[in-house]
Order: C-alpha cells, then structure tokens, then sequence
C-alpha cells in the first residue's frame, strides 16, 4: 500500500513539474501580431458640425380662461385639429360672497324703485288725461318710468353676471366659454372637469386651459459650442436626424444664431434655429422630439483616402506603414510619411506620400507565436 502511494505522489510531482516547465515556455515565447492589408479608397470626405437639440412648433399658443371659476365642461382633447374660435371649454364662474350681496341688495333697490315709479306714472297718467296736469309733468313721470326700468333691467344682469358669469344680452361675448384664438393642433390640455382656474391678472399668468400650436411650421432647436459657431452661418444648409424616425431624413434652413452665449457644465453653448421643411406625405413629427443637425463645413470629392486609424503621428509628421515588395525582408511594413488634408474622423485625405495601389498596414487580425532561442 505505501509501496502505491509513493508511486502516486512520484506522479503528481512530475505532473506538476512538466506543467510549470510549459508555463515558462509559453512565458518565454515572443508574439509576433499579423496585421490586415487595407488599400486606400477614392471617397468623398465631408467635415461636419452636429448641432444637438429638438423640434418644437414656431408658435405654441396658451389659452387661458377670462374668469375664474371651475371647468364645467371640456369640448376638445390633445392631438385634435382646431379652428380659430372653436370652444374648447367651459366654466363655470364661483360667485364671490361679497359682489352677490351687494348685487342682490342693489336688484331690491332699483325694484322697490321701479315699483315707486310705476305707481307715480299711473297718477299722472289719469291727471294727464282728465286735463289736470300739464304735458311736461307726464312726460317728465314718463322718463322716470323707463329710467327705473332701465336700472331694474341692469340690476337683474348684473346679478345674473355674478351668479352664472353670463346673461342674455351678452350671451354671444360669454366669458365662460373658453375659445381658441388660433388654428392648429391641441398639443396638451392640463386640466380636467372638476378644476379650479384663475384668469390671467397683474399678479398670475392665470390656468392654462390648452396649448395649441401650427404642426406644419416647425424649428429646430439647438446648441452649438463655441469652437463650432465661428464655422457656420445664418442660410446654411442642416441635414435633420429625428431620433424617433430613423428611415428619414428632413431638410432645414438655419435662421438664427444667438449672439450671446451661454455656460453649461464648464462649456459656452450658443443656441441656433433652423426652419424645418417638411411634406404633408410624410412622416408626422411630434413636438419635443429630440434631433442632431448636421451642417458640412468642408468637402473634399473624389479625393485619396485612408482609414484613420492607419495614421501614425510623430511631431508634426503623419506616416503610414506601407507593405515591403521584398517578400523575403524580415520588415514586412515600411514607415512612410505622408501628407494629409480632411478629415471627417473615420478617413483621412492623402495628398502626397502614396496611390490608390499602395497596400498599407490596417488592424490586428490575428497573433501568431515564436520560440525565442537563446545563444
């Protein structure tokens, strides 16, 4: 048995060491990489600002109420098409304490008024006729008839404007009835049946009761650092890419560009618009979403490239490894300098240095080991 466990234990050793013999091989082995073979391309290489932003109506509306008081009723909700004095709304007014007593007060007086008056015409009347009183009494009895008439009549409105916010008269100039001033989209309405809203006044921008907008007038809205906004100018040319539809492509007109600039996270960002040119055969494009512009500040057509990535810098020198022709030479690549031109960040313009047939040494494909042999 001990005879066994020896031979066991003898077994383990030499595995051991044989494993830590191939470890140190391995480690002592140089790698030599193996690199792919890119030939340089005739391109088009266009130098691009990106401006970040979204897309927004030119002009969003928002209707607010001209009284206070509670929504009663709502006609319309976001995503329909409006009219210009198309209701969307109606409310119903909240009667202050103080204005309905002193209403109602001032009805009883102009009442007990007119009732005053009816009953001084009718004497008069009666003494005009049988030849008693002169003319000018029963006419001046007349007026003060149609006087306290005309007080009573106002005072019944008035107490009506103050219970319902609306009276016969001036049923057709309603305040309660909430309309659009404009034509277009409902983008939002905030409020529902059963809320209170405040009309605008010195103090109070008032309850928004809808926003309305035109969806076919649309800008782009953006930010440009200030290391770009020197390279491009009010008229050029923005090429639209809405994140939320993403097979298309929408042409835009740059119209503003701030004068002064803002700091954000330690970088000074100028805002610019962008009219936005869109066709009723298109795609719908919501307010809000999000955008990149791209504007070409240079180009270079049917120019010599290469990928970027091929370039090698040292100093104010740019280089390439170009293929040694000599197939037996132990240096595969021979480091040539080049003369580039534009870049647009993923290929680089050759001017001089190389041709179109000039293999050059692009990315690691694979490795491949060697033994180091020590003398």
């Amino acid at each position: 048995m001990k005879k066994i466990l020896k031979i066991f234990l003898f077994l383990v050793f030499g595995i051991i060491l044989i494993g830590t013999f191939v470890f140190l091989w391995n480690k002592s082995r140089i790698k030599e990489t193996k690199y792919e073979t890119v030939m340089p391309e005739i391109k088009t290489i266009e130098k691009k600002t990106i401006i970040t932003g979204t897309v927004e109506p030119r002009n969003e509306v928002a209707i607010k109420p001209q009284i206070s008081g509670i929504v009663e009723q709502l006609y319309k909700e976001a995503g329909q098409l409006i009219k210009a004095g198309d209701v969307i709304a109606k409310v119903k007014v909240v009667p202050d304490i103080a204005q309905l007593n002193s209403a109602e007060s001032r009805l009883k007086t102009t009442e007990i008024n007119l009732e005053q008056a009816q009953n001084n015409f009718a004497r008069t009347d009666k003494l005009y006729k049988s030849g008693v009183s002169s003319k000018e009494v029963y006419e001046q009895a007349q007026t003060a008839l149609r006087n306290a008439q005309e007080d009573y009549n106002n005072a019944q409105e008035n107490l009506q404007i103050i219970k319902e916010g609306i009276s016969k008269s001036t049923e057709q100039y309603s305040n309660t009835l909430v309309k659009s001033t404009i034509s277009g989209m409902i983008l939002d309405v905030p409020i529902k049946v059963g809320n209170s809203v405040i009309q605008s006044n010195t103090f109070n921008d008032g309850t928004t009761i809808a926003t309305i907008a035109n969806m076919n007038d649309l800008i782009f809205v953006g930010t440009v650092d200030e290391t770009e906004v020197g390279r491009i100018g009010v008229g050029n040319h923005v090429k639209l890419i809405i994140g939320a539809i993403q097979d298309s492509n929408f042409e835009a007109r740059l119209e503003y560009i701030a004068p002064k600039g803002t700091l954000e996270n330690g970088a000074t960002l100028f805002q610019v618009k962008a009219a936005v040119y869109k066709t009723n055969d298109g795609p719908f494009i919501r307010s809000g979403y999000s955008a990149n512009g791209e504007i070409v500040t240079e180009k270079a057509e049917e120019i010599l490239a290469v990928p970027e990535y091929t370039i090698e810098f040292a100093a104010d020198s740019a280089f390439v490894y170009v293929e040694n022709p000599e197939k037996e030479s132990k240096e595969k690549y021979i480091k040539t300098p080049v003369t580039i031109g534009l870049s647009d960040g993923f290929f680089v313009e050759i001017k001089e240095g190389i041709t179109a047939e000039t293999p050059i040494r692009g990315k690691v494909v694979n490795e491949k080991t060697k033994v180091v042999v020590k003398k």
